[in-house]
Parts: C-alpha cells; sequence; structure tokens
C-alpha cells in the first residue's frame, strides 16, 4: 500500500520560513513525479511545484517562484519543500502527490496523495 506522510507545516510570521517534508512509502520514488499541491478555504486545489523523477527537472507555480524550491532525498524516501519569504497568501493545507505526467497542475492526474499539513503564515 503506497503512503505519502506530509510534516512540517506550522505558523509562521510573514517573511518566515518552512521546509515541508513528504515521506514515501514503499520506497517507489524513483518511479514517479512528485508535486506539491495546496488548498486554501474555500479555494480549489492549486499545483505549486513539481519534481521529475528521471532527469530531477523541475517546475514551479508563478507566485512561488524564487521563493519555493523542491528537492527529493532518494536514500530517505522523501520530497521536500523549502519555503522562504512567505506571504499570508501562501496559508493553506499543503499537499504532495504522486503520478505519471511530469509538470501537471491538475490534481486528477496524480494517483497518491497524503494527508496534507496546514501552513499558516500570518501578517
Amino acid at each position: 500500500q503506497v503512503q505519502l506522510v506530509e510534516s512540517g507545516g506550522g505558523l509562521v510570521q510573514s517573511g518566515g520560513s518552512l521546509r515541508l517534508s513528504c515521506e514515501i512509502s514503499p520506497s517507489i520514488l524513483h518511479y514517479y513525479h512528485i508535486a506539491w499541491f495546496r488548498q486554501a478555504p474555500g479555494k480549489e486545489r492549486e499545483g505549486v511545484s513539481c519534481i521529475n523523477s528521471v532527469d530531477e527537472r523541475t517546475d514551479y507555480t508563478d507566485s512561488v517562484k524564487g521563493r519555493f524550491t523542491i528537492s527529493r532525498d532518494h536514500a530517505k524516501n522523501t520530497v521536500y519543500l523549502q519555503m522562504i519569504s512567505l506571504k499570508p497568501e501562501d496559508t493553506a493545507v499543503y499537499y504532495c502527490a504522486m503520478g505519471n505526467i511530469f509538470g501537471s497542475w491538475y490534481p486528477h492526474e496524480y494517483d497518491f496523495w497524503g494527508q496534507g499539513t496546514q501552513v499558516t503564515v500570518s501578517s
């Protein structure tokens, strides 16, 4: 059974930083592309960042470029999302997801999801 477990969320002031982790089991990280999505109250789930399983290319939605960095550690079966210069509009539940299509921002194209971790940025 595939499991994705996010952690690292919390409350931070505007301008602060957080690092989210997504631990994946079993160790199938090599075979899937990974993405981070977020969903704010009353809004649709939106793609934030993704990383290619083959060549480790990355992509980001415009609103987080230059502030968020996605990376992966194969030895730990974990994908990270380093977030700096956080803004109140970054407040959302953040989810990691696995799928076979790199660069897709459509949630329905991802096969496996974590339970989410809350990020709250105060002004």
